[in-house]
């Protein structure tokens, strides 16, 4: 490992360490705002597996959040089992309908796999709105536990294993085959990459992480009714805190997810009815100025400097 490569190590460290300890001096507002915005640079995560490595731009994300949230849900109110066993039998939902939906829907591309998994998420609501055991349209409400604490800690440590595991892709000979594809996938065919597979897998682990942090959402806020687990809105969240970030980068959408939370949460205490609007310029202008996110700003900017920024608006003929 080289002197720069230690250094980023041991600084990433020292974030999370620091991090960690946040709930041990903030405020119940901070630590709050915490576990959203961690939940959803878990979700960003997740995305970034299947949009960012295998160039699969799903819509379908949020159905597996619904899974992992209503297997939580079920397992805690109809079965009285421990939050553990309903995480699990979220993420076993959410792999089984990976491997059930991913093989017919990942032969599609482009947009067309884009609309194809658009739907999803409307599907998954009506089938669990006529399921008694889900509660259908009522929804189902979960024994509380206010211990903000224990669910920061969670988030937390998800947030890590998640990125533990893209740094994983990025040195595998899996994540290899996913750049492959992302990059060429008749070429990574001709090369001997088992293409189907491949994409079936990291949809199902992109569907793993996004259950679990549906299933520790659903616990924290004890309710969830079938329009909120599967609200579309929140994967259009993700793709957007992936892409600002970096697709296709290790800490991009980490770092999209906590800053665009951040300016959401300032915007919407600021000036509340703009917040939609402000956030949405913000938004436009972060892609027209840094097109393929943050992360590649951090990169460039040390030896291009302003005329990065300056070359994306005469690539977008600004």
């Amino acid at each position: 490992m080289t002197a720069s490569r230690l250094g980023v190590a041991v600084a990433i460290v020292a974030v999370v360490a620091v991090l960690a300890t946040v709930p041990l001096f903030s405020s119940d507002v901070i630590v709050q705002f915490g576990i959203n915005a961690l939940l959803l640079a878990v979700l960003a995560q997740g995305w970034n597996i299947i949009g960012g490595y295998t160039g699969y731009a799903s819509f379908g994300n949020s159905v597996f959040y619904g899974l992992g949230s209503y297997g939580v849900a079920i397992a805690m109110v109809q079965w009285n089992l421990p939050f553990a066993v309903g995480m699990i039998f979220g993420a076993g939902l959410a792999v089984a309908f990976a491997f059930l939906l991913g093989v017919p829907v990942l032969r599609l591309k482009g947009h067309y796999f884009a609309i194809a998994t658009l739907g999803l998420a409307q599907v998954m609501s009506a089938i669990v709105s006529n399921i008694g055991i889900a509660g259908q349209n009522i929804g189902l409400v979960l024994p509380p536990l206010n211990n903000d604490h224990l669910f920061y800690e969670l988030s937390l440590g998800l947030l890590v294993i998640a990125t533990l595991t893209v740094f994983w892709l990025t040195r595998s000979r899996f994540g290899f085959g996913l750049i492959a594809i992302r990059e060429n996938e008749e070429g990574a065919a001709v090369m001997g990459v088992n293409t189907t597979l491949y994409k079936v897998l990291a949809f199902a682990l992109s569907g793993v992480f996004t259950a679990l942090a549906g299933g520790i959402h659903a616990y924290w806020i004890t309710f969830l009714d079938p329009d909120s687990a599967f609200d579309i809105s929140l994967n259009v969240k993700m793709i957007i805190m992936a892409v600002f970030g970096g697709p296709g980068t290790v800490l991009g959408p980490v770092l999209g997810a906590f800053v665009l939370s951040a300016v959401s949460e300032i915007l919407s205490s600021k000036v509340t009815n703009l917040a939609g609007l402000f956030f949405g310029a913000v938004v436009v202008a972060a892609v027209v100025l840094m097109p393929r996110g943050v992360a590649d700003v951090m990169r460039q900017f040390r030896t291009a400097g302003w005329r990065y920024f300056v070359e994306n608006l005469r690539a977008h003929r600004i």
